[in-house]
């Protein structure tokens, strides 16, 4: 089971041999085994790496991440071909019904707005009896919003009454940092089972090419609400992003069983995938971890 988030972080020269990345440096020479990592961050611009390189971690379906000069994330490779049997999956997923995406984008908003709720309790934070009420109101595709309404009361209950999302913070930064962290991961899931990306049971946007991975990330968000909320951050550098980073090694539960969260997103994206098809709700399997 793949699990490392490796990060190459200074200038290097990365390339294959026998089977393990290797990272060359001035000062030292690393090797890490393919079969061990699911994430590959490259956080500096004076990196190069081999085109074989690149080839054995798409084959591997090893999530590459690709930071520009601010450390941010800018790009992420995908494989063009991410399963043996895509062209099924493809089939199948134009073949969802509007009923059953709805249903499915029904159960993903309550679920978002459970762990909102549950985090707020957690605090302490009497918005909480508010988010409650918004989850019995929601209808079905959340027609009348109570996404939305559940967001500001939440974002405010946590960071203030001044607080937005729209506001250029070091909040804002680690937000959007680990919510693109764990995106990209979703990211890999949806191409590495074979299906298109670009199409979204909820989220079109016509320019956005991870519709899909945008509705499956939803639930995962307060996650990184807590660990940001907790880390109290009043800058946004290369030391919270590390810290942002062991998210993926945070130990959750799936269907009653301790997974790293790395890996349990694996095991979310595929219940989802089966919900989908078969149009059974019961399918999906609810990240769960404790406050």
């Amino acid at each position: 089971m793949s699990w490392r988030v490796v990060v190459v972080s200074s200038n290097a020269k990365v390339d294959y041999k026998m089977d393990y990345l290797v990272v060359r440096t001035v000062e030292n020479t690393t090797k890490i085994h393919l079969s061990e990592i699911g994430v590959l961050i490259l956080e500096s611009t004076s990196i190069s790496l081999t085109a074989y390189l690149l080839c054995e971690l798409m084959h591997r379906k090893i999530k590459v991440i690709i930071c520009d000069n601010t450390r941010n994330p800018c790009a992420e490779l995908v494989p063009t071909h991410g399963s043996h049997d895509s062209s099924a999956k493809i089939r199948q997923q134009l073949e969802w019904t509007n009923g059953t995406k709805q249903e499915v984008w029904t159960e993903i908003v309550k679920e978002k707005l459970r762990k909102q709720r549950n985090h707020l309790c957690f605090r302490g934070l009497k918005q909480a009896e508010l988010l409650t009420q918004y989850i019995e109101q929601i209808q079905l595709n959340d027609s009348t919003n109570r996404e939305g309404h559940a967001a500001k009361v939440y974002f405010n209950a946590l960071f203030g009454l001044e607080f937005t999302r729209t506001v250029d913070c070091p909040i804002n930064a680690a937000l959007n940092y680990g919510y693109s962290m764990i995106l990209s991961v979703i990211n890999r899931e949806i191409s590495g089972s074979g299906y298109l990306n670009q199409l979204g049971i909820f989220h079109q946007n016509t320019y956005n090419p991870y519709n899909l991975g945008c509705d499956f990330l939803e639930p995962l968000r307060p996650l990184v609400d807590f660990m940001v909320c907790d880390g109290n951050f009043t800058e946004f550098n290369k030391t919270e992003k590390h810290i942002l980073l062991h998210l993926f090694q945070e130990e959750v539960k799936i269907s009653g069983k301790k997974q790293v969260l790395l890996y349990a997103i694996r095991l979310y994206c595929k219940s989802l995938f089966r919900a989908l098809q078969s149009g059974d709700l019961s399918e999906i399997e609810w990240i769960e971890y404790e406050w």
